[in-house]
């Protein structure tokens, strides 16, 4: 744009500057700019971080709950195969784990409270055959154990913190319930809805890749459901085998309770079965030192028979993934989310290695 001026006779045209003209772009590989936008995308990423940690035990609750659903839709899938509806064989199916909840509560709840009673009541019989024992005794004229241990019993302190753990225990109890509740509502929310999530799920995936995705993400959620059938079948062997083993050993006053323990336990990857080990030992020890050298010899045997035997045969047809993999995942998963990680970590690697198979390894290969 100019403007004309009259100089000496003369007409000259002056430019004037543009104001609507764009102004020179700020420069983007300024320090500053560099510096200020590296800044707010900390400080967005520590905010949304925190906002994680803070619904951290809702996202492991909703984890839970899908994969419980993911576990029990091949049961579904089983019904569906004999002409039921979707509708019809998640109610099923739902029928089914009532009716077993059911029947644990009414055929071996009775009998493991008796026995819980008898094991709590012949708790001060073991405690003072261990003040007999020749080992307690040594170590007792040596440090006084018996006499600490009384004296802490009978103080205040231990009668505060004894209160103080009832509450705790109540508390904690309370908020096992509640998630339990929400663990089974969202379960049965995701197995009633498990197709329509995971098409919608598929439908993120591009198109040139979605039938792809689609294949790899049926095999995984498959594996999960297998891995959850075989973890079953493995810790019902364990606790027939139990059950069986208490009442030749001539524990069958606590046979019933202790067989449950094991067989809850034995889900737990790589530790369940040792825990239940221990307390099957301890109470056959405090019963009688040899049924407790029985029980330990017993475990022993066993649990190489469950690891090279059992466990491979159930998992094979579940999971392909090797036993060292098990090991480092269940590991790992359980330093980072306890038993819930133990849980989830065999799957979890399973989906990894069969990603790693089907996707990395061929791209690889192609170049």
């Amino acid at each position: 744009m100019t403007e004309p001026t009259v100089r000496g006779g003369r007409v000259t045209r002056r430019r004037l500057p543009d104001r609507g003209a764009a102004r020179t772009p700020l420069n983007q590989r300024s320090p500053f700019v560099i510096g200020f936008f590296g800044a707010v995308g900390a400080l967005l990423a520590f905010w949304l971080g925190g906002l994680l940690l803070s619904i951290g035990s809702t996202i492991i609750l909703v984890v839970v709950a899908m994969f419980l659903a993911v576990g029990l839709n091949p049961l579904v899938e089983f019904f569906e195969r004999r002409g039921l509806g979707r509708n019809w064989s998640v109610l099923a199916v739902i029928l089914i784990v009532l009716a077993a909840i059911a029947l644990f509560l009414v055929a071996l709840v009775p009998v493991i409270a008796d026995q819980v009673s008898a094991i709590v009541s012949n708790a001060p019989d073991w405690f003072s055959q261990l003040q007999h024992n020749r080992t307690i005794q040594r170590l007792d004229r040596q440090y006084n154990v018996i006499a600490k241990v009384q004296g802490f019993v009978t103080g205040a302190k231990f009668g505060q913190s004894v209160a103080g753990g009832v509450v705790g225990v109540g508390v904690a109890v309370l908020s096992a319930v509640a998630n339990t509740f929400i663990v089974v509502v969202l379960t049965l929310y995701f197995l009633a809805t498990l197709p329509k999530v995971k098409r919608s799920m598929y439908r993120l995936a591009p198109a040139s890749k979605r039938h792809r995705v689609t294949d790899l993400g049926d095999r995984i959620l498959s594996n999960v459901g297998s891995y959850v059938s075989g973890a079953f079948i493995v810790a019902m062997c364990a606790g027939i085998a139990s059950l069986v083993f208490l009442f030749a050993v001539g524990l069958q006053q606590y046979a019933v309770a202790l067989a449950a323990v094991v067989t809850i336990l034995d889900v737990i990857p790589m530790i369940g079965a040792t825990l239940g080990a221990v307390v099957v030992t301890a109470i056959g020890l405090a019963t009688d030192p040899k049924i407790g050298l029985a029980c330990l010899i017993f475990y022993v045997l066993y649990q190489q028979f469950e690891n090279y035997v059992i466990y491979p045969r159930v998992m094979a047809r579940s999971v392909d993934i090797p036993g060292s993999i098990i090991v480092i995942a269940a590991l790992i998963g359980a330093s980072l989310l306890g038993v819930v990680g133990a849980l989830l970590a065999i799957p979890t690697a399973a989906a990894i290695l069969l990603l790693v198979r089907e996707v990395f390894i061929p791209r690889q290969a192609a170049r």
